[in-house]
């Protein structure tokens, strides 16, 4: 179980990595940050631009932190947060399966990271070096509900932003009227 969860780790942390690095440097074949931010923009998640960065700093440093079974709670919490905005914003009006552009891919990740979470990092984990390893279902649904939360604030904040935009008047230009001779 310790080879299998490490492998688990790797590849999970590896491909949040990528990500969050297509967002933030364009590296992998991604958009890099202005690309990427303006994809945002069209979601409703504004300014696209720091939401991009917002996103793609989570995924990127998430995915080492799984990689390297460190903080794997809070780490599972920082990801599940980006997969469920995800899940909200792009795929699930494409319905579940990933070959229609569903959520199917974003709810299997969610479950990995937390099946991490409950079962620990493992023997070759930073956690376990350092005597912290945090695992079971209570620390597992902590990480959902943290990740929730963190879903739950970022779309709190785009309702806002837009309700913010949509009560900004237009620009009012000052005509004035000719003086009279």
């Amino acid at each position: 179980m310790t080879i299998a969860r490490m492998l688990a780790r790797i590849c999970i942390g590896f491909f949040f990595i990528g990500h969050g690095t297509q967002k933030l440097f364009g590296w992998f074949g991604g958009p890099g940050l202005d690309r990427a931010g303006e994809g945002f923009e069209q979601l409703g998640l504004k300014p696209g631009r720091h939401n991009a960065a917002a996103a793609g700093a989570a995924e990127t440093a998430g995915g080492a932190m799984i990689l390297t079974g460190t903080a794997t709670p809070l780490a599972a919490s920082l990801l599940t947060g980006v997969m469920l905005t995800a899940i909200d914003r792009v795929h699930r009006p494409k319905g579940p399966w990933n070959s229609d552009g569903g959520y199917e891919y974003n709810a299997v990740m969610i479950a990995a990271l937390l099946t991490l979470v409950e079962a620990g990092p493992g023997s070759l984990s930073v956690d376990r070096a350092l005597w912290h390893e945090r695992r079971g279902a209570r620390w597992s649904l902590a990480a959902l509900l943290a990740g929730v939360a963190g879903f739950a604030a970022a779309k709190e904040l785009a309702r806002r932003q837009q309700q913010q935009q949509s009560a900004t008047p237009e620009a009012v230009t000052n005509v004035q009227e000719p003086l009279a001779a």
